[in-house]
């Protein structure tokens, strides 16, 4: 778990982080550099799953040696699948990251929503709906292994 009492914005404690796979931890459907260690190290406080329509049919085989739940949304809308599923974590106790429309509902919604701004770019509705916007997954991930930088930035 994360716990964090930010003044001005909420108190957080975090149990679930949902992460977007195309665009956000992958890139052309292969996962980007370092992020299975930040997955590994991060998977000691929290419980990750990962939602993707699977694009380019390579999650299985990217993820399948990282400590994560994969669920493959078929549905459509995309976007509010996404969020019915974050919903049954429990939109409280969820970190979610992701960059694209249809991830703008569960980062709007989650306890605490993380855009990423990498090589597939971002969606403005996205990043508008966001509470944090990243440069990219690396920076994201790491505001999760060291909360205190939530802090600083979510704080008024």
């Amino acid at each position: 778990m994360i716990s964090a009492s930010i003044p001005g914005f909420k108190d957080l404690a975090l149990r679930y982080l949902v992460l977007d796979y195309n665009g956000t931890i992958a890139f052309d459907g292969l996962l980007t550099p370092y992020v299975s260690e930040h997955i590994r190290a991060l998977s000691q406080r929290l419980e990750i799953h990962v939602l993707t329509a699977d694009t380019n049919k390579t999650c299985g085989p990217q993820l399948a040696v990282l400590p994560v739940t994969l669920a493959v949304i078929e549905s459509r809308p995309e976007d509010e699948a996404k969020l019915e599923y974050v919903s049954g974590l429990g939109l409280a106790q969820c970190v979610c990251i992701g960059n694209g429309m249809n991830d703008r509902l569960m980062l709007k919604e989650s306890g605490l929503g993380i855009a990423v701004i990498g090589g597939e770019c971002a969606a403005v509705q996205s990043y508008s709906a966001a509470h944090i916007v990243a440069p990219g997954i690396i920076q994201a991930l790491e505001l999760l292994l060291h909360p205190q930088r939530l802090l600083a930035t979510l704080r008024v």
